[in-house]
């Protein structure tokens, strides 16, 4: 697999380890009516937020977590951003939708200068158009896999499209978009018709990986072998269940951590939970129980991390 473009069949692209078995009515239909509910009602558990250090993200290498899926990293003398995300709801929609559960670590108009922004695939939490139109009036390229440079385009942003292990070099870094398990949409029509990706970032002594949405999938060791090993990658630890619904397309803490050791990370930074109530599982289950793995696979604070929204670490 390793090297090959992403497939796709009728203008549509497909994950080649396998389809999504998608559950029956009995399951899907009550967890829709519950996620509808608790986007009224609410729930407790989400991620601490503290005040970020202006200081600290002028550090290289740094990174702060903004929330969800939101990087700010800094290396090799560049600055950029993973997935940014700094709407009030991952929707479509002003007023109905998953709603942010703790306000962005650092605010969209206190941000350092970007150099660029990556965005792993066209879902509400990650794809955010506010963002990306906010963003692209500062100047800001997005680079993104086949397909989306369209959405960026739309609210005036400029973007470079990339198909799985194609590169691009932006200044001091190279930028490879990788695999993922996942798959794309924003409406009832358009569904797989963008690709989703992964971005592994490097330097001249240090690489990043950011795996955006994916499940658990032999691509990780595949990455693993091309690029490890990783100095830091974020690995998604949230939106896992239920697991009939959930498994193909997300991780939960357990495959989280293996999936960090397939790539050869030296440091695994959990993401994805916390900032948006998207699932089934307690809002504060997944760094407990990612924690709880890391020190049952024996890895010690220093490989495993969570940070609160707003805390920045240099790496």
């Amino acid at each position: 697999m390793t090297n090959a473009s992403a497939p796709r069949a009728n203008g549509r692209f497909y994950n080649p380890w396998g389809t999504r078995d998608w559950p029956s009515v009995v399951t899907t239909v009550p967890f829709f009516a519950r996620k509808a509910w608790t986007s009224i009602v609410g729930r407790s558990g989400g991620a601490q937020l503290v005040p970020f250090d202006p200081d600290a993200l002028e550090k290289n290498p740094s990174v702060t977590w903004i929330g969800h899926s939101t990087m700010l990293v800094r290396m090799a003398g560049v600055t950029f951003l993973t997935d940014p995300i700094f709407s009030d709801r991952a929707s479509p929609l002003s007023f109905a939708g998953p709603e942010r559960v703790v306000s962005p670590g650092v605010p969209i108009g206190e941000l350092p200068p970007i150099d660029f922004a990556l965005i792993s695939h066209d879902h509400y939490d990650h794809t955010d158009l506010p963002s990306v139109e906010a963003l692209a009036k500062r100047n800001v390229p997005f680079i993104v896999p086949l397909g989306l440079g369209d959405l960026v385009r739309s609210v005036g942003g400029t973007a470079q499209e990339l198909d799985w292990w194609q590169t691009a070099d932006l200044g001091n870094v190279k930028v490879h978009c990788v695999p993922a398990q996942h798959f794309a949409g924003r409406s009832l029509t358009d569904g797989d018709t963008r690709l989703w990706a992964g971005w592994v970032v490097e330097g001249e002594d240090r690489k990043f990986y950011h795996a955006g949405d994916t499940g658990y999938f032999p691509g990780f060791k595949e990455i693993g072998e091309k690029f490890g090993p990783i100095d830091l990658a974020a690995i998604p630890i949230g939106a896992y269940s239920p697991a009939s619904i959930m498994r193909f397309v997300h991780l939960d803490p357990v495959e989280a951590i293996q999936a960090g050791l397939d790539v050869r990370a030296k440091r695994i930074l959990g993401m994805h939970f916390g900032t948006f109530d998207l699932t089934d599982e307690p809002l504060d289950e997944p760094p407990r129980w990612f924690h709880a793995e890391a020190r049952r696979r024996k890895l010690g604070p220093r490989r495993a991390w969570t940070f609160d929204v707003g805390e920045t670490r240099s790496w």
